[in-house]
């Protein structure tokens, strides 16, 4: 692969403002008036091919001094662009671009380009104000239409509403309670204004059982066909990336279990590496033998959710396969609880390695269900797979084909289902993933059938990987032995003072990573998580950006269900496998 700076230098000598390779991420500040151009060589030369755009999100700088990972250029606010080329393994290029226009800053959009800038570049006029020029549709997509200002704007508190700290029934505001004090009004809302009226509009959700969460979808509906389809999101927004930039590096682990809530594991794994990336230090081999061995766990348990749901909102097997499936995910649960006391939201994994060591009766019981795993799979799939009724429900719903899916930022099972054999652990190995062997389960369909059996093989996958973790789980430390980063060993606070002031230090004040910025994307299993921090350094981030598969993936549940019949939204939906907790964040 040609080097991207090199590159871009080359063909555009005067709009690079300056570039840079930090931690192995090559990093290039462009001139905005640049920025549509040099998208466009990036992604169509061969040599290149940035075809996929990971994450589009922006920094303010307005508390950030001159200097401090790079020049502000005069502007306040920056947007920065993730690339990856699928074709070179996924490599990673950074552009940050200086958007003019002071407090209401705008720049080209390149929905052009990529289809999945089209919810980021809303996200980032909704949260930062923003404003895209030539974006199709730019309007608010997480908060509602009336906020009044960009929460995520360094000039905009973390909260702001009352919150009544002690109350009594004689308070004021519990007068009427369980009264009908207010007429239950309704009004009409407006149609969205690309949808023809003439057609019949219903909403599906926020509470329907098959929405798997708070999600609205308004459907545009000719007679039982879908015309068009828009997501309503928002609803369980709770402002994950403004309390990460007011809280300590360490202390956001315990934040990231409730996005993903299925897969807790591998969210703690995509911060806490972001996080070691900054710093230029890994967790000790056991660690992260440890680390693997829970996160493909975690994975299996999050496909066994969503294949009991799945099957139970499509129908073909009753209760069935939701009572078996979830008898599996409780022995994974089990054995969570065994290492952190926790079933669900775990925050088991931390800075520089895990929390505690793997208990002694943990490898056994962990091995008997290993050898349970294997024929229950089977089961499910004499199950389902040549189930009349499954199959007919799934093959040919939801046609998402390999171009569309790369240009929507499609990534995990919904993107190997598409026929793109794409995995991080394989194409940018971390935490040990380069010394497992193991396949990248692809089927070439499109359909909801190819990503059902994609995730049926990714299981039988995640047992191969920990069946070799632990035959090779090495001995040592399970904590990164570094006091600035890590607590002192507990034997040590018996003999130390240094131990125990580090401790002091560590809890009081936290750890302060260098000066910097970071990426780093893991392969969850709804697709990549990445995280996205700026460093100033202090001992609490200053951007702390969270790039969540199931917000980019949603946003193809267009384009994969126009056309179809309006009983096959709830298979497609399914067939995404989202978590609205990591929709929303």
């Amino acid at each position: 692969m040609l080097n991207p700076i090199a590159a871009v230098r080359e063909a555009f000598p005067d709009a690079v403002l300056d570039s840079t390779v930090y931690r192995d991420t090559p990093i290039l500040t462009l001139a905005p008036d640049s920025l549509l151009d040099i998208a466009h060589f990036l992604r169509d030369d061969p040599r290149l091919r940035y075809n996929l755009l990971s994450d589009l999100t922006v920094v303010d700088r307005l508390k950030l001094e001159e200097g401090v990972t790079g020049l502000s250029y005069g502007a306040r606010f920056h947007g920065i662009y993730q690339l990856r080329s699928i074709f070179y393994q996924g490599a990673l290029l950074q552009l940050k671009v200086p958007l003019p226009g002071g407090d209401s800053p705008a720049v080209s959009s390149v929905t052009g380009l990529w289809s999945t800038a089209n919810w980021h570049e809303r996200e980032a006029f909704d949260l930062f104000g923003v404003r895209y020029e030539g974006h199709p549709d730019l309007r608010r997509i997480l908060m509602p239409e009336d906020w009044p200002n960009h929460p995520l704007r360094k000039d905009q508190p973390l909260g702001g509403e009352r919150v009544p700290f002690t109350a009594t029934w004689e308070d004021e505001e519990y007068r009427n309670l369980g009264k009908q004090i207010m007429k239950a009004e309704q009004f009409a809302e407006a149609a969205p204004s690309r949808m023809d009226k003439r057609h019949m509009i219903v909403n599906m959700g926020p509470q329907h059982p098959a929405t798997h969460g708070v999600l609205r979808l308004i459907v545009e509906l000719d007679g039982e066909r879908i015309i068009a389809i828009q997501p309503d999101i928002g609803y369980l927004h709770s402002g994950f990336e403004k309390q990460g930039e007011n809280i300590r590096y360490k202390d956001f682990v315990y934040y990231t279990d409730r996005m993903d809530y299925v897969s807790a594991m591998q969210n703690n794994l995509a911060y806490c590496l972001a996080v070691e990336k900054l710093l230029g230090v890994e967790a000790p081999p056991r660690a992260q033998a440890i680390r693997v061995i829970v996160c493909e766990l975690q994975r299996i348990a999050s496909h066994l959710v969503w294949l009991a749901t799945h099957a139970l909102d499509v129908g073909g097997t009753g209760l069935a396969l939701l009572m078996y499936a979830f008898r599996e995910r409780e022995e994974i649960l089990d054995l969570f609880e065994m290492v952190c006391g926790a079933r669900l939201t775990t925050s088991y994994l931390r800075v520089g390695g895990v929390n505690w060591d793997l208990p002694p009766a943990f490898l056994p019981q962990l091995r008997d269900f290993l050898l349970r795993l294997p024929p229950r799979i089977d089961e499910y799939e004499r199950m389902l797979t040549g189930n009349p009724v499954w199959r007919r429900r799934l093959e040919g719903i939801g046609i998402l084909p390999a171009e569309a899916a790369i240009s929507l930022g499609v990534t995990g099972p919904m993107l190997r289902g598409s026929g793109v054999k794409y995995d991080l652990r394989k194409a940018q190995p971390y935490g040990s993933y380069d010394q497992y062997d193991f396949e990248i389960p692809c089927y070439h369909e499109c359909d909801s059938f190819a990503r059902y059996m994609v995730r049926l093989d990714e299981m039988r996958q995640s047992h191969r990987i920990v069946e070799q973790a632990i035959d090779r789980l090495p001995a040592g430390d399970f904590w990164i032995d570094d006091p600035k980063i890590a607590p002192p060993k507990r034997e040590l606070l018996d003999q130390s003072m240094e131990a125990v002031i580090h401790h002091f230090k560590l809890f009081t004040e936290g750890f302060q990573p260098p000066v910097g910025e970071v990426y780093h994307g893991i392969e969850a299993s709804k697709g990549e998580m990445g995280i996205y921090l700026v460093s100033d350094g202090s001992a609490l981030p200053y951007r702390c950006r969270v790039r969540t598969p199931s917000f980019t993936n949603l946003a193809a549940v267009e384009p994969m269900s126009v056309g179809h019949l309006f009983s096959d939204l709830v298979t497609v939906i399914g067939s995404i496998d989202i978590v609205l907790g990591d929709v929303d964040r």
